[in-house]
């Protein structure tokens, strides 16, 4: 519901945005423009040709400019950094926190990184050194090194004191973190705990020490798993010492999930999440053609699989109408097993201790559809050409298509993700295949064997 009102939004917005930009009134656009947030500016103008996301990309107020840049996909965020001065683009970054300028720094000018590194301190330059120096999908690429920390051997008094000293707090700060003297993270200390406890009270009997602090090295998925099970607002990052190096907050775990959503949606049809909507057309052809053209060979493939049985099909025409629904129906199949597959491995919960039973339950389900379809593919084929044969082979091969489908459905992303292969953007295609192949052999290699 959250989200069909969110997409309801957005379409007025941009009707409201279009109908202004239209008439040439820029007043009532700049208005409109500026009374979203960033994230919400990011949406409207990947949702604009590239003409009129030019204009409405120099009308954002330049305080918001970095902010909105992060929320954009790279192919958009790379047209817009086109469009500015390098002395624009420096102002637009220079009050992102570290680890939102982690993610733009590597898509700016040469020239650009240049400059920005030299209008931080040398501190926040450190730290971005320190971020830039992790692997992408990594939590220490996802960190903010900005963090509040305490020590144990003080009260809540000092503490209190410091922080109204410090004048402000990092944006989601709900916790603050105990450290000891070599900086190794010993827990944590709830924000409600500092200002409901009595002044005196020392700081070591506040901590939580249950939560538990995530590897620097750990992947991006699993710190979303994590944040999703345990319902953090944010999280300390520690290195293989312990020592704490920064922490994650909750903003940037929804970029993830949405990020993988986008990529199980897209990648199933071979597309990438951070293609612009209006991409230039050269560019788009080409990567939308790579996938056309495995799905070519494999076409071919199923093609030389039903010319093996020319003979076969030229006796019997009937053959040739049946035969695309019995590799749709395994199609189908294949599809949804491969989906909770997919999914599974992104959230892990599949691994090789419940794999015979997650095989095995696919298979019985494979088996019964398969079943029950092919009855009633069966007597619709028997009554319909009058053969009842005709009816039991393709019954027949509808029930060994399916429980193929099963099969594939399972072992495809599995094999895939050994050989370090996307499932979600290779699996379709490689299911297709088989499904296509198994579901024309068996139809038509039964055909053979019974009604020849």
């Amino acid at each position: 519901m959250a989200e069909t009102i969110r997409h309801d939004k957005t379409a007025r917005q941009l009707r409201l945005l279009s109908d202004a930009l239209d008439s040439g009134r820029l007043g009532p656009v700049r208005r409109l423009v500026n009374s979203l947030s960033p994230a919400e500016i990011g949406n409207l103008l990947e949702s604009l040709p590239p003409g009129k996301r030019s204009v409405v990309w120099g009308l954002v107020d330049a305080e918001d400019d970095g902010e909105v840049l992060v929320h954009v996909g790279e192919d958009v965020r790379e047209s817009l950094i086109a469009d500015m001065d390098p002395d624009e683009i420096v102002a637009a970054v220079e009050d992102l926190d570290i680890d939102d300028l982690a993610d733009l720094v590597e898509d700016l000018p040469d020239t650009v990184i240049d400059e920005v590194l030299k209008s931080m301190d040398r501190e926040n330059r450190e730290r971005l050194e320190q971020v830039l120096s992790y692997d992408e999908d990594s939590a220490g690429r996802l960190m903010n090194p900005d963090v509040v920390t305490v020590r144990a051997d003080t009260t809540v008094d000092v503490v209190l004191r410091y922080l109204r000293l410090r004048g402000e707090l990092p944006e989601h700060t709900d916790h603050l973190y105990v450290i000891s003297r070599r900086h190794q993270y010993l827990g944590r200390i709830a924000l409600q705990s500092l200002l409901t406890r009595d002044a005196s009270t020392p700081i070591n009997q506040l901590i939580d020490d249950e939560q538990p602090a995530i590897g620097v090295d750990e992947s991006a998925d699993e710190v979303a798993r994590m944040f999703s099970d345990h319902d953090w607002i944010s999280a300390p990052v520690v290195d293989d010492n312990n020592v704490l190096l920064g922490r994650i907050t909750i903003d940037d775990v929804v970029d993830i999930i949405r990020y993988q959503a986008e990529h199980q949606a897209l990648g199933a049809a071979g597309l990438d999440e951070e293609e612009d909507l209006f991409s230039p057309v050269p560019r788009a052809a080409k990567r939308r053609a790579i996938w056309l053209g495995i799905n070519l060979g494999t076409a071919f493939l199923a093609s030389w699989v039903i010319g093996r049985f020319e003979a076969t099909l030229e006796q019997i025409v009937a053959l040739a109408v049946l035969m695309p629904i019995v590799a749709s129906m395994g199609g189908v199949a294949g599809t949804q097993t491969l989906t909770l597959m997919v999914r599974g491995l992104a959230l892990g919960q599949v691994a090789h201790g419940n794999l015979r039973a997650l095989l095995s339950k696919e298979v019985l389900v494979g088996l019964l559809n398969g079943i029950i379809w092919a009855i009633v593919v069966g007597i619709v084929s028997t009554l319909w050409f009058r053969d009842i044969k005709l009816g039991l082979v393709i019954g027949a091969a509808m029930a060994i298509n399916l429980v193929a489908a099963a099969l594939a459905g399972v072992l495809v992303p599995l094999t895939l993700k050994r050989m370090n292969v996307d499932p979600a953007l290779a699996g379709g295609v490689v299911l297709t295949t088989v499904t296509d192949v198994v579901g024309f052999l068996s139809f038509l290699g039964l055909a053979t064997l019974i009604l020849i």
